[in-house]
């Protein structure tokens, strides 16, 4: 049977900590078969390594609607967690295309204090996570540049080295209010408003980590436990961020309209692809926080008009969507999760268009 197909029925399954029905709302009125990609199969059985998005895109024509696919009980805290061996299954209610999960070997799951608990670590996450857990390993923002002369910072390092290394021990000036392991950065970009100059973030770029030994006045000694380039004197040190990674977010438009550009490509790369990280020049204040889905547009080409000779900038072209998986204040990081074009910095980011894209593409 096709994605079409008139199977219906309905099934519900409750529980603390998950809710296992899946309903796809449209927009007030319920989704239509539009909604639904034209090869959506009637069962998809979950594999390792696949994310959110890799599941409701095999299923819906727009992956960031995932949030209305997940009809769950808001009052559960974690209404979207599924496993390898979970199956997602179609069918209709009342003439609505809706998804169904069966846990596990096939059956569908009625929740009980006897139901196993995989660990929250083998479930499947919004998109992949090695990915961004390993760029915010080495890249942080600061909202405010004078909060970087008010770190600690290395004077120098043992046996009268100028450059140290994992097992080196170094020597910190400064006040260390966490006596334990904490981050090796260096300066990076200066990140403004193209259009204002408005300061926006000051990057960190992650050295390595060190572990805190002892203090004598604002002199402090710590071995280098890490490093993935040479530790210099003047790289800051600050507490640990990776705690602060949000891994349970779920794609979902923004709800208020964002209109911004794609600012920088850590690293420096020109020309920008699927799952590379991209900064973007709006954050919090705007509205954007982790799992937020932005679309992308090509900017226009330069061109000279035959005719008058005038500067004429063409119209852009959906590029892609990006998203967002750590947000600070004025600026955001995000995951480029489709590239139909190659991307550039300078690109057009905005809110996805639901009611307009839904039966598209």
């Amino acid at each position: 049977m096709s994605a079409s197909g008139a199977r219906r029925g309905a099934w519900h399954g409750w529980g603390a900590g998950w809710a296992l029905l899946l309903s796809l709302p449209a927009m007030g009125q319920g989704l239509s078969d539009a909604g639904l990609r034209g090869d959506a199969p009637d069962r998809y059985t979950v594999v390792r390594g696949d994310t959110l998005w890799d599941i409701s895109g095999h299923f819906l024509r727009h992956p960031w609607q995932w949030p209305e696919v997940w009809g769950g009980n808001p009052q559960i805290r974690n209404p979207h967690v599924i496993y390898p061996g979970d199956t997602v299954y179609l069918y209709y209610q009342d003439g609505r295309p809706r998804l169904g999960l069966e846990r596990g070997r096939g059956g569908e799951v009625r929740l009980s204090p006897e139901v196993r608990r995989t660990p929250r670590r083998e479930a499947v996450p919004p998109l992949p996570l090695e990915r961004v857990e390993n760029f915010l390993a080495e890249y942080r923002v600061l909202d405010d540049p004078a909060q970087a002369d008010e770190q600690a910072y290395v004077v120098g390092g043992g046996d009268r080295r100028l450059i140290s290394g994992a097992g080196d021990r170094i020597y910190v000036r400064g006040d260390l209010a966490d006596h334990g392991r904490l981050g090796i950065y260096r300066l990076g970009e200066t990140y403004e408003d193209s259009v204002t100059g408005e300061f926006l973030g000051l990057e960190l770029v992650g050295v390595g980590q060190a572990r805190w030994l002892r203090s004598e006045g604002d002199i402090a000694t710590l071995d280098v436990l890490s490093a993935n380039q040479e530790v210099r004197n003047g790289d800051l040190m600050l507490p640990l961020e990776s705690g602060e990674l949000v891994t349970e977010f779920m794609p979902r438009a923004p709800q208020r309209a964002v209109d911004g550009r794609l600012l920088a490509v850590p690293g420096g790369v020109q020309f920008i692809g699927r799952q590379q990280v991209v900064a973007l020049d709006r954050g919090r204040r705007d509205g954007l926080t982790p799992g937020h889905v932005l679309s992308v547009e090509q900017r226009g080409e330069l061109v000279t008009d035959p005719v008058t000779n005038e500067a004429l900038r063409l119209p852009g072209e959906e590029a892609g969507l990006v998203m967002v998986f750590k947000s600070y204040e004025r600026m955001s990081y995000a995951l480029v999760m489709r590239a139909s074009r190659s991307l550039v910095v300078g690109d057009r980011i905005f809110s996805p268009d639901s009611n307009a894209t839904l039966a598209q593409r």
